[in-house]
């Protein structure tokens, strides 16, 4: 068995300097695939760098502006337990609560899934749909990257040596705005979906219009994808079944899936117009009962 060192750093800096001394090193902020992936062999490291004792890294909160900034390391529990985050942006909440079992949520995050870059990862069609901005670190610059081109393919993200992802920034939606997470299993939790979509919407003041839509899914191509005929299908439409049918099948075709043990290529197909169209009704409704 080969000997990993581990370290706890506590500030960015001994990060950035523990990435570059030249040993091949993981990033752990929250473990629960990385030390998976070590164990079995799907990944190898000389060191590995826990992030867990790094404030900004461990701390979220809305600015001035009202946009959300949550540190890379922050567990899913302490989002999906903050009133004022179920009140301002509750498609978050829609997918914190799913990832994993409570044991996982109570170390997982947005950031460690992020940069895990499954295809199916819950979170990411969500933080899509809502526009999220990622702060990517090192010694020498922040640079801020928006999720969706973050995935250069299944398990592969944009970091680039001596990065680390340090914020996930998610903006203040504005008035007449909702968004909202919705995926397929074949059990009732802890499993990884099918096909998943994210979605948001932006209504007129008068809400008889579509002024703004970002609709995404995942689990059908080889990184989740943000599509935007679906969003141009929305776009100036009245909200409502027939603008929602069209986007629905803009999402199906760009879904480029494969078969495999969880679902057929045709099935995943059919539940990206499906989870689309429904997404987007509960998008809708989230609106109307604000």
């Amino acid at each position: 068995m080969q000997e990993i060192t581990y370290l706890a750093p506590t500030s960015l800096g001994d990060v950035y300097t523990a990435l570059a001394d030249g040993k091949r090193s993981v990033l752990l902020a929250g473990g629960t695939d990385i030390i998976v992936q070590l164990r079995e062999g799907r990944s190898d490291a000389e060191q590995v760098i826990d992030l867990k004792h790094i404030p900004e890294l461990t701390q979220f909160a809305f600015n001035s502006s009202g946009d959300l900034k949550i540190g890379a390391a922050v567990p899913f529990a302490e989002i999906y337990e903050n009133a004022e985050i179920i009140d301002r942006l509750p498609a978050l909440i829609d997918c914190a609560t799913l990832v994993g079992g409570i044991q996982i949520q109570s170390r997982a995050g947005f950031g460690g899934n992020l940069c895990n870059a499954s295809p199916a990862a819950d979170t990411t069609p969500a933080l899509i749909a809502l526009g999220a901005i990622l702060h990517i670190g090192s010694a020498n610059q922040v640079r801020e990257l928006p999720v969706e081109d973050f995935f250069l393919g299944p398990g592969q993200n944009a970091l680039e040596d001596g990065e680390i992802l340090l914020q996930i920034v998610v903006p203040n939606p504005g008035s007449n705005s909702a968004a909202y997470f919705h995926r397929f299993i074949p059990r009732n939790e802890m499993d990884i979906a099918v096909a998943n979509a994210g979605v948001s919407l932006t209504l007129n003041d008068a809400r008889d219009r579509i002024e703004n839509a970002r609709v995404a899914i995942g689990a059908v191509a080889p990184t989740t994808l943000l599509v935007s005929e679906a969003a141009e299908a929305l776009i100036g439409k009245e909200p409502g079944e027939a603008a929602f049918a069209a986007a629905g099948d803009a999402a199906a075709n760009a879904a480029t899936p494969i078969t495999d043990m969880r679902g057929s290529a045709a099935q995943r197909v059919h539940l990206s117009r499906v989870l689309t169209v429904r997404a987007l009704e509960r998008a809708l409704k989230r609106i109307e009962e604000n």
